[in-house]
């Protein structure tokens, strides 16, 4: 898909409109405490936006921690248009060493809507380098509560197991998979894994927006894991995939007009399917506020929380948020595709200050309502 800019008007999208958003965001890098951000917006295909603020510029990608589901979503949405994949079936069926200890209940559909009881599967590194060490691990895997029972985020988990259904039925890695049959085909710009020579030439390195003193240590975990190039390296599947806010609205944009997504499916995919608070600590997707679930994403629909959708544009937004504050939704109705990405990350990881709250909803609100 085309990188160049076009007009606003050309395409539909309000420029007084995008030009708040822009603002908006250039404000948290001007006047904030984010040392980068970059956002980008599309509709009918093109982009109408794409600009980088503070210490990085439009040739670099970020780390897409949560917002990288969308990129997952893609995959599997491609699998079941095209047959490959069914949402009824078990994933024991598809990978034998998953089922033990009561898994093998579990569906696919379950492990694409954070419903299939085993949120904290242990898979870290190094052993997740090692396809062999994975099985082993789905083999040792418990549920935590009945499949199909709560909504609970299942933060890599999920991930994993959607990598082995994906090589397991078409043959490929699911890193190959994806450059090949979709990162190539619409010339998009996504990497995984991103090579430890790589990191600090091709990214904006995670920087933290808190520290008031050298001997300030980050929190090893959540976020911040990925910080570490050798982890990042090892490629697990969601969160270490790294783009630029261009390409997660081309993105957007090719799932609603290339042809390579069957246009049931994807309209499927974005139905809601679970509505409700997930389970859980807030640091790991915990929230008092309703969330809705499509298949590997959020949906906006009639009623939700800010946390997690904009509440702007219409019930038909779908797409994913991700630490610290990033954000990469598409308007199903309206047609448009915003993304924000920033490399400035507080200590602990995930901002829930009053900042950081508001950040995630004025960003996503203004971002999804550029059609006057």
């Amino acid at each position: 898909m085309s990188t160049e800019l076009v007009a606003a008007e050309d395409i539909g999208v309000d420029p007084k409109r995008l030009e708040l958003f822009l603002a908006r965001v250039q404000l948290e890098v001007d006047h904030g405490p984010l040392p980068s951000a970059q956002v980008a917006v599309a509709r009918r295909g093109r982009l109408v936006a794409f600009e980088t603020y503070g210490d990085a510029t439009n040739g670099h990608r970020y780390i897409l921690q949560s917002v990288g589901r969308n990129v997952v979503a893609a995959v599997t949405w491609k699998l079941l248009g095209e047959g490959v994949l069914e949402l009824e079936e078990k994933v024991a069926d598809v990978i034998p060493e998953f089922g033990t200890n009561g898994k093998d209940v579990v569906t696919v559909e379950q492990v694409l809507t954070h419903t299939g009881g085993f949120p904290f599967a242990p898979l870290g590194y190094p052993k997740m380098l090692d396809r062999r060490s994975r099985l082993e691990a789905f083999s040792r895997w418990r549920l935590d509560w009945e499949p199909g029972s709560r909504l609970q985020f299942h933060l890599t988990s999920a991930a994993w197991v959607i990598a082995e259904l994906v090589e397991r039925r078409t043959g490929k890695a699911f890193a190959e998979y994806l450059r090949t049959e979709i990162v190539e085909p619409l010339g998009l710009g996504f990497v995984l894994p991103l090579s430890v020579d790589r990191f600090h030439e091709d990214l904006a390195v995670p920087t933290a927006t808190d520290r008031t003193s050298d001997d300030q240590e980050v929190d090893p975990w959540g976020p911040w894991y990925l910080a570490n190039p050798e982890i990042l390296a090892a490629g697990e599947p969601s969160h270490s995939i790294v783009g630029s806010a261009a390409d997660l609205v081309l993105l957007g944009q090719a799932l609603l007009h290339s042809g390579l997504w069957d246009e049931d499916t994807v309209a499927d995919a974005i139905r809601i399917r679970r509505s409700e608070a997930p389970f859980g600590e807030q640091i790991y997707g915990g929230s008092p506020e309703t969330a809705n679930v499509g298949l590997f994403c959020m949906v906006s629909g009639e009623h939700g929380g800010n946390s997690f959708t904009p509440r702007s544009g219409s019930p038909r937004t779908f797409g994913h948020r991700g630490a610290p504050a990033q954000l990469a939704f598409t308007d199903a109705q309206t047609g448009t595709s915003f993304a924000f990405l920033t490399n400035g990350y507080p200590l602990a990881g995930y901002d829930y200050s009053l900042q950081g709250v508001n950040l995630v909803v004025n960003v996503g609100n203004l971002g999804n309502d550029l059609i006057a």
